[in-house]
């Protein structure tokens, strides 16, 4: 503080009235007034800490600078309070705000920046409302955004730095730039800008007008500003218009980097533009005639060409023509005969490949390529080599719930369905009979060369022994012996040969009601019964066991069973045994027959 003694320690010899004098010159009619104690308090609260001075260059200190404020001792300003401290010349004059009237080293403490900010922030606030642009330099990158220097630190939220926030906000240190005061903040001292807000506002001005000036067809001029998997985002100068990557070029790229780069300046011609929702379409290989006008007559079907594979996707590839021209080799159309799981099994990247041309599609843009169309068509000659009723050798390449793929020749394969496995058989899955890689024979039953099928049979090497057979060895009244090979909740299946079953239906068990078969009769039970019915149509043989006990109660011993004669030719073949006979030695005749037992 100013010591109002000060006066007792001048060794000045003048008197009371030469010393008013001379202060009156110097501070005016207080003083001369007599104001002197007035003057002194106000020389007092202006050199209070915290108050801005005006103060004087007048040497250095090292790499400092002293400075003069009016007071007993000289502040000192650091080199740091200067943005250029080469421009600070003896002499010159700056406000710098009191800090300290003296500090431990004797000298007034001031800061330059500090009444530097505070005249910055009375100036903004005095000469700027929200809303209004502003200007000043990033000077660093703090904690949500950047600080910057618009003459007072103020916030520039990472948010509002662009209308697409970059991936490093720092990237704007050091440079100048224009903003928008978003929010004044007078009791805290604090300012937030938005530079994003600035420029949003100047390019819907800009987009305003563009708009208005845009057709399509036209060729525009823009900078790539953002690119994506779709397509780029180009900037016309106030409205962004999106090239998608279907119309970058008449060949194929992969990705839209391929043709463009961000900050680079390209033409392109305008395809649509939607003024409700502000939007422009634009294209980059429309400048250009499209290679597919004059398609057809260039690429007619059945045209031989050689092309080279650009791309293979699991349903098949792509290959080149000529530049932008591109045809598909669907998967079904790479071979005949070879079973291709994926097309790189036959083709790969690059490569140079003959193709046949099989449909243009100009509205589509399309070409169905074929590869195998290049080769003889092994089918045009499969109904020749294998008619019907040709008997082959084959293996069993696979099989499935509905039958077997028999290999006829490499690439070649004929169906075996279950249902043509066995005559007599109830087959549900060919496993029951056949397994993988085994050699059979069958005959083929039926070739459809245009959906390339051949359909073959097993049990037709075998006469049907349901036309013959079947119906003379078992007749409606027979007693016949048979084994119980399987039980369900309806009746009981009975063997009565090798292959051949007939069922006794649960009615037929017992003369009283029965409600489960196992109380009758067991699993591989050998039993005796009677034949009710011959189905021919359905293939199937009814039985009953209480009708063949009711035979076994006549009086007559002779009248139970009396054995038939084999049939004549030996084994009937067909899945029906290898024993000459359709159970012959287990059936009975009535009276007067002889037992084969």
């Amino acid at each position: 503080m100013v010591d109002k003694n000060l006066l007792n320690t001048l060794t000045i010899d003048e008197t009371d009235d030469q010393i008013t004098a001379m202060l009156a010159d110097a501070y005016g009619d207080a003083v001369a007034g007599g104001d002197l104690e007035g003057l002194l308090d106000g020389m007092i609260s202006d050199f209070k800490p915290g108050t801005i001075l005006s103060g004087k260059i007048i040497g250095r200190a090292g790499d400092d600078f002293l400075i003069e404020v009016g007071l007993k001792s000289e502040g000192i300003l650091q080199r740091e309070e200067f943005d250029d401290p080469t421009e600070v010349m003896i002499g010159d004059v700056y406000e710098v705000l009191l800090e300290d009237v003296e500090n431990q080293g004797g000298t007034v403490q001031v800061s330059k920046r500090r009444a530097d900010r505070i005249r910055g922030w009375e100036r903004i606030i005095t000469e700027n409302d929200e809303g209004d642009e502003v200007e000043g330099k990033v000077t660093r990158k703090i904690k949500g955004g950047l600080l910057v220097d618009i003459g007072v630190p103020v916030f520039l939220p990472a948010s509002q730095v662009d209308i697409r926030r970059p991936s490093d906000i720092g990237e704007f240190i050091g440079k100048t730039i224009k903003a928008q005061i978003l929010k004044i903040d007078t009791e805290r001292r604090n300012i937030v800008i938005s530079r994003r807000k600035l420029i949003e506002d100047t390019r819907s001005e800009a987009r305003k007008k563009l708009l208005g000036t845009l057709e399509v067809g036209q060729v525009v001029t823009g900078t790539v500003k953002n690119i994506a998997d779709f397509g780029a985002f180009v900037d016309l100068g106030g409205i962004d218009g999106l090239l998608h990557i279907t119309d970058m070029s008449w060949g194929r790229i992969n990705h839209p980097s391929e043709m463009v780069k961000i900050d680079q300046e390209i033409e392109a011609k305008v395809l649509n533009i939607d003024q409700d929702k502000e939007k422009i379409a634009l294209g980059l290989k429309q400048k250009e005639d499209s290679p597919w006008q004059g398609i057809e007559q260039k690429y007619p079907s059945n045209t031989r060409i050689t092309g080279v594979v650009t791309n293979i996707m699991s349903y098949g590839a792509f290959v080149k023509l000529e530049d932008g021209i591109e045809g598909l080799v669907h998967i079904s159309e790479m071979s005949w005969t070879k079973r291709i799981n994926h097309p790189s099994e036959l083709v790969s990247i690059g490569e140079e490949i003959e193709v046949v041309v099989l449909e243009v599609n100009k509205d589509k843009q399309e070409i169905s390529l074929g590869i195998k169309q290049t080769e003889v068509n092994p089918w045009e000659l499969v109904a020749e080599k294998y008619p019907p009723g040709t008997v082959i050798e084959g293996k069993v390449r696979n099989l499935a719930s509905y039958g077997a793929f028999v290999e006829i020749e490499p690439g070649i394969d004929g169906l075996l369905h279950v249902s043509d496995l066995s005559w007599t058989k109830k087959l549900t899955h060919p496993n029951e009979m056949l397994k993988k890689s085994d050699t059979i024979k069958c005959v083929v039953l039926q070739v459809d060369q245009q959906k390339q099928r051949i359909s073959l049979g097993l049990k037709q090497l075998s006469e049907d022994p349901w036309v013959e057979a079947i119906p003379s060895a078992y007749q409606p009244g027979m007693i016949v012996h048979g084994k119980v090979t399987k039980i369900t909740n309806f009746g009981v299946f009975v063997e009565l040969e090798d292959d051949l079953e007939g069922l006794l239906h649960i009615s037929e068990l017992a003369d009283h009601k029965v409600e489960n078969p196992q109380d009758i009769v067991k699993q591989d039970e050998d039993i005796e019964v009677k034949i009710l019915r011959v189905d021919l149509d359905d293939r199937k043989i009814g039985l009953s066991l209480k009708r063949a006990q009711w035979t076994s109660d006549e009086p007559d011993p002779a009248a139970k069973s009396a054995s038939k004669p084999k049939i004549d030719g030996g084994s009937l073949g067909g899945g029906l045994g290898d024993a000459g006979g359709l159970g012959t030695d287990k059936i009975t005749f009535g009276p007067g027959g002889a037992s084969t037992n």
